[in-house]
């Protein structure tokens, strides 16, 4: 009989998916894991268990195993998931959903990268810029979440692209994905410093506040069993979208007139005399199409995460529906998953957030406002001097405003331009509530942030064994509580960098830090389109195996649900098409590659700097540079193989497709002997 695994003394349990009610089946989230014969472990060159199979798990009576059984189904929820033939399912209510869902893609991106695009090319360039990386993360996700509502599988990003494309590339992709997470962490908590600065308090303040006990909730707020923290981030995620909405209705009003001017400020500063909708910064470019490019690659950093809130909504289906587990129930039709709210309004509803915002900023402040923050690569910016008597009258049209600004000591181009708009308002309290919510929505993303990457890096330990890898592999287990406490603790490792922020020459931080924080988060930024391009590569192989192999399959009543091509005179069993394919899928990865290769180097067209280089390439060199390792690591230099995954053969992929059916199957299982969330011993044993 299987040991139960959180039972008695044993802390290295696998985490089970299904105690994740508000995030179950998540491609990028918290892998799963269930009790495994060892005598059915399979090693491959790098030590990892691959997949029990179906006959597996009938073999070694993994259904009726005393320490595994199918949950209860008895509970009434609204916006229920079930799974598999026992009709589990998790709940939570569909206000939670979709708070969680925008709150996650809501981050500090918009607040202070909008303002570095108005300063280097006008409102033009704001506007244009969040419309076109809107649309790539639509295209993008279209592909991710087809695969997604075929298989809601956990490391999903990971398998797809092993599964479809190169295995050593899937695990390259991941460990990109847990990078960049990682080190976003500790970039956030950088930029929460910045704006905790805006109430200029002293090191010992700056350094216990948001270097110490920031840092400490974070780790305890992730170390809470996954029902907790769901709710945390469900919370953070409302207030998050309640502070936009907030913010972007205050815009309006001091658009409007409301504040010290006393009159409207309109679209005067959209064309009008001295404020061109389209300006060109020279000492960034020497034309707009240049400043255009490198607003793109400002602008996507505010969309990383749009793939998490794909993955999460996949949670919310109809009540009465299940996919049938048995060959006997192939007649009956799929479940119409509502996966398409996710991938078709998330993305969308982020971009028109993102579109409404910007727009109220950029008609609040004029592009030539001194105090937006400048290009970092700039070495100038930190030595800027603004002074009322030497402003340009056309830029500023209240000097007294200006007075008021350096009286308060906050001279440096370092605010965010919502933040400048409430200053300039003169409201009392407007500013430091702006500021505060981004505050709020800068820790709570480092939040979501630790918690993607400690699930990642879960994902990717979680199946290795034997002596050569067991330091790794410790890592892959989690405590009683089924939280990887050692991957997230690892996941930490970058997260005392902030700190340099201590390290100060007059009032901002000194420019070799800076460049260094801006290179590692630019560098994740980047790291994530990596992944996005591979998922839509992954998807268009997938696609064109399916109908290449449409005959084959459609004659296979166990393969109806990947069909995606059926006869007309069939039934389709398909769960969900996106939408425009294929040229969504080409659109995708064109896109990407685009901003990969064209607008990430654009920087360096006028001239070179050595942090624009760093930012572009730094992390496409890692990367191919860890996929050659474990390709020559695993096959050897003479013997080393180039080759993509086979989907020319219909047998080999009949194969694929069940290994990910099985892995999406063995997520129905539960262990009996979880324990209780109580305070006495909240996070149960690392």
């Amino acid at each position: 009989m299987a040991q139960t695994p959180y039972s008695g003394a044993d802390s290295d349990s696998p985490l089970n998916i299904l105690d994740i009610d508000w995030i179950r089946g998540s491609g990028i989230f918290t892998p799963v894991s269930t009790t495994e014969p060892a005598s059915t472990s399979k090693q491959s060159v790098y030590g990892i268990k691959e997949p029990l199979t179906s006959r597996d798990v009938e073999n070694h009576s993994l259904k009726s195993s005393n320490s595994i059984h199918i949950l209860d189904q008895s509970r009434t929820h609204i916006g229920t998931l079930p799974v598999g033939a026992s009709g589990r399912t998790v709940r939570q209510p569909q206000v939670a959903w979709n708070s969680y869902l925008l709150g996650g893609v809501l981050g500090v991106g918009l607040y202070v990268k909008s303002g570095t695009i108005l300063q280097i090319g006008g409102p033009g360039a704001v506007l244009i810029s969040f419309t076109v990386m809107g649309l790539l993360s639509w295209t993008v996700m279209q592909c991710l979440g087809e695969m997604l509502a075929l298989w809601p599988i956990s490391g999903a990003l990971i398998e797809f692209v092993g599964t479809f494309v190169d295995r050593e590339l899937g695990v390259t992709v991941g460990i990109a994905y847990w990078f960049t997470y990682a080190i976003n962490t500790a970039a956030i908590m950088f930029a929460a410093a910045g704006e905790m600065r805006f109430w200029e308090p002293t090191n010992a303040v700056m350094g216990t506040t948001m270097f110490l006990i920031a840092p400490i909730c974070l780790i305890f707020f992730n170390s809470f069993g996954v029902e907790v923290y769901g709710w945390i981030e469900v919370v953070a995620g409302v207030l998050k979208i309640l502070g936009l909405f907030a913010i972007i209705c205050s815009m309006i009003a001091i658009n409007t007139g409301a504040g010290s001017q006393n009159e409207a400020i309109g679209a005067k500063y959209y064309g009008g005399s001295g404020y061109p909708m389209f300006s060109v910064s020279k000492t960034v470019a020497d034309d707009w199409a240049t400043i255009l490019f490198i607003s793109f690659s400002i602008a996507i950093f505010a969309f990383i995460g749009v793939e998490m809130a794909a993955a999460a909504a996949l949670e919310v289906r109809p009540e009465n529906h299940s996919r049938p587990r048995q060959k006997s129930d192939w007649a009956w039709p799929w479940p119409r998953i509502t996966v398409r709210f996710c991938v078709t309004w998330a993305p969308f509803v982020a971009y028109v957030v993102y579109f409404v915002a910007g727009l109220m900023m950029t008609m609040n402040i004029p592009s030539c406002n001194p105090l937006l923050p400048e290009a970092t690569w700039l070495k100038h910016h930190s030595n800027k001097t603004i002074n009322a008597d030497t402003i340009n009258a056309t830029c500023w049209p209240n000097p007294d405003n200006l007075k008021r600004i350096n009286a308060t000591g906050l001279n440096h181009p370092t605010l965010s331009g919502f933040v400048l708009s409430a200053m300039f308002s003169r409201i009392p309290g407007l500013a430091h509530f702006f500021n505060a919510i981004l505050l709020m929505t800068a820790i709570s993303a480092a939040n979501t942030n630790l918690y993607i990457a400690s699930r990642t890096l879960f994902g990717l330990f979680r199946k290795l064994d034997g002596n050569r890898w067991k330091l790794l592999a410790f890592f892959g287990r989690t405590n009683n509580y089924q939280v990887p406490v050692r991957a997230m603790v690892l996941s930490c490792m970058f997260i005392w960098i902030p700190c340099l922020y201590l390290i100060q020459d007059g009032q901002s931080p000194t420019d070799a830090i800076s460049v260094l924080l801006d290179v590692l988060s630019q560098t994740g930024s980047v790291g994530c389109l990596i992944v996005w391009a591979c998922e839509s590569w992954a998807f268009i192989r997938f696609y064109n195996c399916m109908k290449a192999h449409r005959e084959e399959l459609n004659n296979l009543p166990e393969f109806a649900h990947v069909c995606r091509f059926p006869d007309r005179q069939t039934q389709s069993r398909y769960p969900w098409r996106s939408h425009g394919q294929p040229l969504t899928m080409y659109a995708a990865v064109l896109g990407c590659l685009f901003v990969l290769i064209v607008a990430d180097g654009a920087a360096l067209w006028k001239a070179f700097h050595a942090q624009s280089f760093l930012t572009a390439y730094l992390a496409p060199i890692c990367f191919i540079a860890l996929f050659l390792t474990m390709k020559f690591y695993k096959y050897g230099f003479r013997h080393i193989n180039w080759h993509l995954e086979d989907l020319s053969n219909v047998n080999v992929v009949k194969r694929k497709i069940q290994e990910l059916d099985d892995i999406k199957d063995r997520a129905t299982a539960k262990d009996t002997g979880k324990q209780p969330i109580g305070w006495p011993n909240l996070w149960g044993r690392v």
